[in-house]
């Protein structure tokens, strides 16, 4: 199981993550990355991978 967390400080809403995630984790919601499904992450962290203003955290829980 893992936590998955946005900074809405630092998430440009460019939706990379959105676009990059496996199982749809990630919805733009007002502009802003917003982990909707974040019992589905896998951990792959392709999404942090992707996000240039570093704003997602994957931990393992």
């Amino acid at each position: 199981m893992f936590r998955v967390t946005v900074d809405k400080d630092k998430c440009t809403g460019d939706a990379e993550c959105v676009d990059v995630c496996p199982v749809d984790v990630y919805e733009l919601v007002d502009g802003k990355s917003e982990p909707v499904n974040a019992d589905e992450c896998l951990g792959c962290e392709s999404c942090v991978e992707v996000c240039e203003a570093n704003a997602i955290t994957v931990e393992e829980v």
